[in-house]
């Protein structure tokens, strides 16, 4: 019996798809390395996505406009204590794994994984942060309460993840397939005893992180597998087979991740696409109304469909409270921003005109190419058949 869940062997699709992906994330490098304008805002709106994303999986309700504020290290403008407290559990995670995985000569150590996991849940010493679980594990299914997985024995728990360190010490073959591998073993091997779908989810993020083809946040599948929830499930479900099964066939889970990263790489380079259109006109208004530069950051994040607070004015623009209430006031004349609420609590979003420039550029779009079109139902039907 193998010790660990180990890759398929990859068929011709899947390495016509590994190839197709690797043409666009080196698209997209050659696009978001050289310095842009608005390369900071999709790098902001990419980690907010990816910590939305993986937390929605855990059933918190995050609001991207609350992911943005933890990036920016604002308060939150919905979020309950709970909620927050997980938010930037995880953005603490996530700035671990985009500030030292893609160091040259790093390493993913049993070290680091607990490391990791101790940033999650410090917040809860309850839940023992940056321990191994000493019990049996179950997951259970949120709909009906009843168990869809149980976790290895609890004994076994240390060897697994010193024979996970030790495959994550190679780097044959393709990144994204060690990444995939990374994430299934570490969420079937349930080392801990919460948080450890998110951990995962990190660690394949890690794992990429090493490849240094794109940075740690542009290579994430994070935000596509929380907007895929349901399909997520499925393809564990098909692959784990109800407890820890390290010999069956992980095929489905990988071609899984590769639609995902696929996917991804194409809404990307759509929005770096959006992103160029959108500093054009961002250009043309500041021109046309005299606009300061600075206003243009605001434009941006309005177009994008966030929220756009004075704090977060001053704080980006680096103006005094009273040029950032006359810049903000100047945009809502111009019916670039929309006013919403009062004094402390306003908010702007985008006005009647940069509504209509989004609307354009959605309906300019073309829709995404799912490089395995029969994949989704293949899967919903080995879900359903235990022993698939």
């Amino acid at each position: 019996m193998s010790q660990l869940f180990q890759a398929p062997k990859l068929d011709l699709d899947d390495l016509e798809v590994i190839d197709d992906i690797n043409s666009i994330r080196d698209e997209l490098a050659s696009v978001l390395r050289p310095p842009k304008r608005w390369t900071g805002g999709l790098r902001r709106t990419s980690q907010a996505r990816a910590i939305q994303g993986s937390n929605s999986i855990e059933g918190y309700t995050v609001t991207e406009q609350d992911a943005v504020a933890a990036v920016e290290d604002e308060p939150p403008l919905s979020a309950d204590d709970r909620t927050w407290a997980e938010i930037l559990a995880y953005r603490r995670v996530l700035t671990y794994v985009v500030n030292v995985g893609a160091e040259p000569g790093f390493e993913i150590d049993e070290s680091s994984i607990r490391s990791m996991h101790f940033m999650l849940l410090e917040h809860e010493l309850s839940k023992s942060p940056g321990r191994y679980r000493t019990g049996p594990i179950y997951v259970q299914d949120e709909a009906g309460g009843h168990p869809v997985y149980e976790g290895p024995d609890p004994a076994a728990v240390p060897n697994l993840m010193r024979s996970l360190a030790a495959a994550l010490s190679s780097r044959d073959g393709d990144a994204m397939v060690r990444a995939a591998m990374a994430h299934l073993n570490l969420v079937m091997i349930h080392p801990f005893r919460d948080g450890n779908g998110r951990m995962a989810r990190a660690l394949q993020t890690m794992v990429l992180a090493q490849d240094q083809v794109l940075e740690p946040t542009f290579s994430s599948i994070e935000e596509w597998l929380g907007h895929n929830t349901q399909h997520y499930y499925n393809v564990l479900a098909a692959t784990g087979g109800g407890a820890w099964h390290p010999d069956r066939n992980t095929r489905l889970w990988v071609k899984f991740n590769l639609r995902a990263h696929h996917m991804q790489a194409q809404t990307l380079r759509r929005r770096a696409a959006d992103a160029e259109s959108q500093w054009a006109l961002i250009d043309s208004l500041i021109s046309q109304h005299g606009l300061p530069e600075r206003t243009g950051d605001a434009i941006f994040d309005a177009l994008l469909g966030l929220r756009v607070t004075r704090p977060s004015y001053v704080k980006r623009s680096e103006v005094e409270d009273r040029t950032a209430t006359r810049d903000l006031a100047r945009l809502v004349e111009l019916s670039l921003l929309e006013p919403h609420g009062q004094t402390r609590a306003r908010y702007y979003t985008a006005g009647a005109l940069l509504r209509e420039q989004m609307q354009r550029l959605r309906d300019q779009r073309v829709a995404l190419k799912d490089p395995y079109p029969g994949l989704i139902s293949e899967i919903t039907v080995g879900a359903a058949q235990p022993g698939f």
